[in-house]
């Protein structure tokens, strides 16, 4: 059981802004705890399952931030972006602040399923491939996927600019047009390299899944939620281990 913290630093903790900050959203009673306003900063409570709600909004205590997004169309996974806005623009103040990161990138083009975290053993075990984790991605070809294209893709791919062969470790033809691909690595443009070193190309691509952690049918563009154990439990299961 993690011992008490004072409520100033909780919310420093978790992104509400400095500690003189965090102080005076108490003061202007702009904080409440599990339903209960709060008048002291420096009362000590303990963080397990605490619900806070400052300025209006409910805000769930985690030590450790692990977030599922729906990445949009035309956004990029960087602070420092070039021609599009970034996603962080569209994720509460407080995970800007507390560092949350991409645990790997999606391009502007590419929309679905990405995780944020502020924890760096987890960003380096989701984007390490030898935890041979596979992520699953919908790919939509301007031209009809061959039988003979998918078993290029199952058995060894070249790019044009890396001797280093790839392979995809699963493909399911959904549509004439539409495969859903399974990869491990994570190379730059990977899928869409691989797409048209088979003769191919991806008019549009979408991530649905990584490990075993489907993202969910409710979760609209442009939204996030929380991940919890099973989750993350979820998302750690390797390719074999899922077999």
């Amino acid at each position: 059981m993690a011992k008490p913290l004072s409520l100033e630093k909780i919310l420093f903790s978790q992104g509400f802004g400095t500690r003189r900050y965090c102080s005076d959203l108490v003061y202007a009673d702009l904080v409440k705890v599990n339903g209960v306003l709060a008048e002291d900063p420096e009362e000590r409570i303990a963080p397990e399952n605490l619900l806070l709600n400052v300025e209006g909004k409910d805000w769930e205590f985690h030590e450790k931030a692990y977030i599922a997004f729906n990445k949009p169309l035309n956004y990029e996974c960087s602070h420092k972006t070039t021609h599009h806005p970034s996603v962080y623009s569209l994720l509460p103040k407080p995970f800007v602040e507390r560092g949350l990161q991409c645990v790997g990138r999606l391009d502007y083009d590419t929309t679905g399923l990405i995780l944020l975290s502020d924890d760096g053993q987890f960003i380096h075990k989701m984007t390490t491939p030898k935890k041979n984790i596979g992520k699953v991605y919908q790919i939509t070809t301007p031209d009809p996927i061959t039988p003979k294209q998918i078993d290029h893709l199952l058995t060894s791919v070249t790019l044009d600019d890396d001797p280093k062969p790839c392979v995809a470790t699963a493909c399911q033809l959904l549509d004439e047009k539409l495969l859903a691909m399974t990869i491990v690595e994570g190379r730059y443009h990977q899928v869409k390299r691989m797409m048209a070193a088979v003769g191919n190309h991806v008019a549009g691509l979408h991530r649905t899944q990584i490990g075993q952690y489907v993202m969910p049918s409710d979760l609209a563009e442009g939204e996030w939620r929380w991940l919890y154990p099973a989750d993350l439990s979820l998302l750690s299961q390797s390719v074999d281990a899922a077999k």
